[in-house]
């Protein structure tokens, strides 16, 4: 048996595995100039420059430091609020990023129920979309369980926060639910300047959303900036033009 499934037996051992995940596994106190998967965070910190003091909304956080793209930001002094499906996630989050609004949901203009695809309290790929699952069952999912979850309008999650300024950046990575839940904010209203949305495999192939998200995001003034491996940056053309 592994020690991460020893650990996983008790309320009280799991609690010591999360402190053992951070401070040994991620070494989360050796500060580095990277945390992104694929760099995007390099981007995303040249993009915001010099502001220090921003917010986040990052839907898919999986970790507050593996392959995290708002990690920077935070280290910068930017909060926010961090969703995650698998309360694992949250439960890390809760221990690194204190100060920020960390929810175990996902976002649905219906608050409806839906079920987790689940492989591990540890992995990325945990999804509530079962064409995500289909097409990584073979890699991972060996022990799949399948669990469900109450969704949360973004209204509520913005209550919940109690952020009443704007928010500046958004990262989506929800291994194949990003449009749905992108249609579902309102971004004129919380003025955001950049978005982070998974829009390729990682062979490099457009996902079946990416004309969609781009067609929509245009509509609404974003053009592209980077894409970085998996990931697209869409900044906000007005707010390029001001900072330029």
């Amino acid at each position: 048996m592994s020690l991460k499934k020893i650990f996983l037996k008790t309320k009280f051992t799991y609690r010591i595995y999360l402190y053992y995940n951070l401070y040994i596994r991620h070494k989360c106190f050796i500060d580095r100039k990277q945390y992104s998967q694929w760099g995007e965070d390099f981007f995303i910190d040249s993009f915001f420059d010099n502001k220090n003091d921003g917010i986040y909304l990052d839907i898919g956080c999986f970790h507050p430091y593996m392959y995290s793209n708002t990690c920077l930001l935070h280290q910068k002094g930017w909060s926010g609020i961090n969703i995650d499906i698998n309360q694992t996630s949250i439960d890390l989050f809760n221990i690194a990023r204190p100060n920020d609004t960390n929810i175990c949901t996902t976002i649905d203009k219906e608050g409806k129920e839906f079920q987790i695809y689940f492989d591990d309290p540890f992995s990325p790929v945990n999804t509530i979309d079962k064409k995500s699952y289909e097409s990584l069952k073979r890699s991972f999912f060996k022990d799949k369980k399948i669990f469900t979850i109450q969704s949360k309008t973004i209204q509520e999650i913005i209550d919940i926060s109690k952020i009443e300024n704007e928010i500046d950046f958004i990262n989506i990575d929800v291994e194949g639910f990003d449009f749905e839940i992108l249609k579902q904010i309102n971004l004129s209203k919380y003025k955001v300047k950049l978005l982070s949305i998974e829009t390729h495999n990682v062979d490099g192939s457009k996902t079946e959303h990416f004309e969609s998200i781009k067609k929509y995001l245009e509509k609404d003034n974003y053009s592209i900036l980077q894409r970085v491996g998996p990931s697209t940056l869409f900044a906000l053309n007005t707010y390029i033009s001001i900072n330029r």
